[in-house]
């Protein structure tokens, strides 16, 4: 129940592009491994001379073709790196690298320079590193039309996407239906070209509408939708009542820009306080915002302006009018402070017109919110589930691993459990000793570890924080498939859900666990599942495993370790008050808990016995004064070599037996060494702590 080699792109000079796609140039400053740029041959005579100039404009991005028309062009070959799923690694992230509001408006003010052309795609240099097999994702921006909204999510996403975003010039004035068609051709193009992989939609504000317009006249293409505060909700927001001032008092055009300014900067006072914490750049002074301002009215002068809106005006309609038919999977993130638009209101809605769809709320951001601090768009699609590179998620080979900041992330989501149980790992060496960390455990996959699930799952998270910070090994927790889908048949969106997606959960199922041996992970599996983590009163530590030797034998075809352990600390921190048969009792719950059962996937459907008797339920614990968790971990049974002898059914029951044996062993052994634990209780452990600093490791028993 549980509960990770930059490449180049380069093309030849075409002389087939779509007429919506014109010549952009890079800053070749900013990325010297620029080595052609595409062009249309009207422009290249006039601008040979610009691309060989020492003045190069200041823009970071390269015009792209659908593959229709780049099948004739010639690109170079990418490369990438590659990471074992065994050892885990965290990727790091480069701080110097991370952009601002005002890199934003830097590269906006380059975009808008002497652009008559119509609209087209570009993509960002630094988006250039992705895998060949990556999906396509195509940016469409909002109000501003400019396409570099996703300025400070490129590093991110251009690792595991090839990324293209929408540029609307200034004086464009292509209508509503002319871009839905624009972008209409390049995702047909596309996935003409890899009918098998999904093609990402990102749409902020105005940018989701064109989004949802598209996925309803093509439900047969495999659509993946991100929705960022979708404009659809524009009859209701403050810009619906400035078109006609905007028509009739020019002063208006001021304060409009200025709102829609102050939707970007966000709230200067949450803002000065979190980048003093963070111990970043200070907000953006009077000047700055004087800046800003000067280039959104760039942006959008008073006749833009009024046609941006008008443009708004048209797409939501088009797009409310055909909720119904989008199919697509969907991904609707929301803000709590959004000042332009009813978003959170807006988002529950979708949420319920939409049919495959999951909302992400964002309590103290604003309308721009892929342009605000903090928010990763990455992290969000990994926590979501929605990262896949074909028809189907493979949580194996679509797995991204986590990054510094992830895990950090994650490691304070959980401290406060850590903080009030102060986990003792306990391993087994080779010759038999027993050691108080996790020496013990084996650097390279596959490995299997096999025991007893806590109550509600609890010891999960933290395993897997000390497995990284000791031993820099993920252990990819095996869990319910509830955790795994959303509205029928899955639970509630939660962060710990989130949580347990982007730490790498995966699943039950014979194939999932297949594929993560067979990608030599190591892997956590509670073979007892839902029924030992949702036991009943006075169940602590029973065992509820099936007859059957499920895993031994996908072991030995792979040569794993499989590691008995036991974790004990459950009575220690909580005592269960109502649990599955009281609440039958009580028709409430009990019409509750079987109305979740009817949606909620089953396992195990195919035998009998306690460990099938598995109905989703919450039992009701109370908190105790925190004692301590335990962790041991048993010598490690090698299965390499004997995937013949553990054919035979009788030798692998055996097998299945002595790792059963083992778990409970392991069990017995924490039970009766915590008695002796001077440190069990939180206030000797606090004190400790008090005396030799928050951060040290407590001490615990004799071994």
């Amino acid at each position: 129940m549980t509960t990770l080699g930059a490449s180049i792109f380069s093309t030849d000079i075409s002389t087939a592009l779509h007429p919506e796609m014109t010549s952009l140039f890079w800053n070749q400053r900013r990325n010297p491994i620029l080595k052609r740029l595409a062009v249309s041959t009207e422009q290249l005579a006039s601008t040979a001379t610009t691309v060989t100039s020492k003045t190069t404009p200041k823009r970071n991005f390269v015009e792209k073709e659908s593959s229709e028309a780049a099948a004739s062009s010639t690109a170079t070959a990418v490369k990438s790196k590659t990471t074992s799923t065994g050892t885990t690694y965290l990727s790091e992230e480069s701080e110097g690298n991370r952009k601002s509001l005002k890199d934003y408006f830097d590269e906006a003010k380059d975009m808008i320079k002497a652009d008559g052309a119509p609209p087209r795609w570009f993509s960002p240099l630094e988006c250039g590193s992705h895998s060949p097999d990556a999906p396509l994702l195509l940016f469409l921006p909002g109000i501003d039309g400019v396409g570099v909204g996703l300025t400070r999510q490129h590093q991110r996403l251009g690792k595991i996407f090839d990324v293209w975003s929408l540029h609307i010039p200034v004086k464009d004035r292509t209508s509503f239906a002319g871009l839905v068609q624009l972008i209409e051709r390049t995702i047909r193009s596309e996935h003409n070209h890899s009918p098998n992989k999904p093609i990402y939609l990102v749409g902020e504000s105005l940018g989701a509408c064109f989004a949802l317009a598209v996925a309803a006249r093509n439900p047969h293409i495999d659509l993946v939708l991100v929705l960022s505060n979708p404009a659809t909700s524009f009859s209701m927001s403050v810009l619906q009542s400035t078109i006609s001032l905007l028509e009739f008092i020019p002063g208006q055009m001021t304060l409009t820009l200025c709102h829609i300014l102050s939707s970007m900067t966000g709230d200067p006072l949450k803002m000065a306080i979190d980048n003093v914490v963070k111990g970043i750049s200070v907000p953006p002074t009077i000047q700055d915002l004087s800046t800003y301002l000067s280039v959104l009215a760039d942006i959008l002068p008073n006749e833009t302006l009024l046609w941006k809106l008008e443009l708004l005006k048209s797409a939501s309609a088009y797009a409310n009018a055909r909720l119904h038919s989008v199919k697509a999977q969907t991904l609707i993130l929301y803000s709590g402070k959004d000042q332009m638009m009813p978003s959170e209101e807006e988002g529950q809605r979708l949420s319920r017109e939409l049919p495959n769809c999951q909302t992400r709320r964002f309590d103290d951001n604003g309308h721009f919110l892929l342009l605000e601090e903090g928010v990763d768009l990455v992290t969000i699609i990994k926590g979501a589930g929605y990262y896949r590179r074909g028809k189907c998620i493979n949580y194996v080979s679509d797995f991204i691993p986590l990054t510094t900041t992830e895990f950090n992330k994650f490691c304070e989501e959980i401290r406060l459990r850590s903080d009030l149980t102060s986990p003792v790992m306990l391993s087994t060496l080779e010759d038999g000793k027993i050691v108080a960390d996790l020496s013990g455990i084996p650097s390279e996959g596959p490995v299997l570890y096999v025991g007893y699930h806590n109550l509600l799952g609890l010891e999960a998270f933290p395993m897997v924080q000390q497995f990284m910070i000791q031993r820099n090994v993920l252990v990819r927790c095996v869990a319910h498939p509830m955790f795994f889908e959303s509205k029928d048949g899955g639970l509630p969106d939660f962060e710990g859900n989130d949580t347990l997606r982007i730490i790498g959960g995966v699943p039950a199922s014979a194939v999932n666990l297949y594929k993560l041996l067979s990608s030599k992970s190591h892997v956590m599996l509670h073979p007892g599942g839902m029924r030992e983590a949702l036991h009943r009163k006075g169940e602590e530590y029973k065992l509820f495993w099936p007859e059957s030797s499920e895993f031994v034998r996908m072991s030995s075809t792979f040569g794993a370790k499989i590691i008995p352990f036991g974790a004990v600390g459950e009575d220690d921190i909580a005592q269960i008050v109502l649990d599955y048969n009281d609440q039958m009792k009580i028709p409430f719950l009990k019409s509750q808990i079987e109305e979740m059962n009817k949606r909620v996937v089953k396992l195990r459907t195919d035998i009998t016995g306690e460990v099938a008797n598995q109905p989703v339920h919450l039992p009701l614990p109370i908190p105790k004064i925190p004692g301590r968790f335990y962790y041991y971990f048993g010598k490690p049974i090698e299965t390499k070599g004997r995937k013949q002898e553990l054919r035979d059914r009788k030798k692998s029951q055996k097998l299945y037996l002595q790792v059963k044996g083992e778990v409970e062993n392991c069990i017995a052994y924490l039970k009766e060494k915590r008695q002796n634990d001077p440190y069990r209780n939180i206030l000797p452990r606090l004190i400790y702590q008090a005396t030799h600093g928050f951060r040290a490791q407590v001490p615990t028993f004799e071994l």
